[in-house]
């Protein structure tokens, strides 16, 4: 489950919420009880994933395509 806090205790506790974004856990920031906002990671500590692939991309999907398989697409 997340863990929630409401912007009061986000400003008292804002560096601990970072680290605790930053170590993986779901951060959300409640305005009048209603979630408002998510905390988490910026930069390469955090995969992309493809969600229709699975979470991968093959490399062999960006391969150029042989002569047979552009006339297959044409």
């Amino acid at each position: 489950m997340a863990r929630q806090c409401d912007i009061a205790e986000a400003k008292d506790q804002l560096s601990e919420l970072l680290d605790a974004a930053t170590a993986g856990e779901d951060v959300v920031i409640l305005r009048s009880g209603r979630p408002v906002a998510r905390l988490v990671p910026i930069g390469d500590d955090v995969p992309r994933r493809l969600g229709f692939l699975g979470g991968s991309v093959p490399d062999a999907l960006f391969d150029q395509l042989n002569d047979d398989e552009v006339t297959a697409w044409s």
